[in-house]
């Protein structure tokens, strides 16, 4: 049986200005490999892998580097230029998109949102424990390139705001664990196995 996640194209948004952690947060450490690579492994299995970053700035075997269009504008935009460079690369289809700040993703997490996947969905967003859509760790279709360029052209910043919410899917049941979300030294500190007093 094939992988669901190879039809997948993953996407990483690398681009982001670290302000609230102080430091470049795609290289900080947990457990001794920076949050950038934690991320890129539950991503392994996608067909097209995708980093859309400054070119030259980071270096992950397998991916291809894609400059972001609308450097400082967040990650709409960030998944603006994933979904355009889906298209010239691969053609209409879905892209698993998320940050560098959610280091307990898994390949089993990106399948689980495949599986969920609807006739008429154009993202599908997990939930988390207080039951709000999570966008920065979900699956986009292409078909929404025009949409989020019109979005941003008009100025909006909000990734929620990529999918109209008749067209968004979501998933329950995500262990909380999974969407632990790292925007300070002490999100970081707090998630390393280290730091638990058991």
């Amino acid at each position: 049986m094939n992988d669901p996640l190879h039809e997948l194209t993953g996407a990483i948004t690398a681009g982001g200005q670290s302000s609230r952690f102080g430091s470049d947060k795609a290289l900080a450490l947990l457990e001794g490999q920076p949050l950038l690579r934690h991320v890129a492994r539950s991503l392994e299995g996608c067909g097209l892998r995708l980093l859309v970053a400054p070119p030259g700035k980071y270096s992950l075997l397998g991916w291809q580097t894609v400059a972001d269009t609308r450097p400082g504008e967040g990650p709409l935009a960030g998944l603006e230029a994933a979904l355009a460079a889906t298209l010239q690369l691969r053609g209409a289809g879905w892209v698993a998109f998320t940050g560098v700040d959610l280091p307990r993703l898994t390949a089993d997490f990106w399948r689980t949102l495949a599986a969920a996947r609807t006739q008429h969905a154009l993202s599908v967003q997990p939930l988390d424990a207080a039951g709000r859509p999570q966008p920065l760790a979900a699956l986009y279709h292409t078909d929404l390139l025009a949409r989020i360029t019109s979005l941003l052209d008009a100025g909006e910043r909000r990734l929620r705001a990529a999918a109209e919410t008749e067209a968004v899917c979501t998933v329950a049941g995500i262990a909380p664990q999974t969407l632990q979300n790292v925007n300070t030294p002490a999100d970081l500190a707090a998630i390393a196995p280290h730091t638990s007093e058991q």
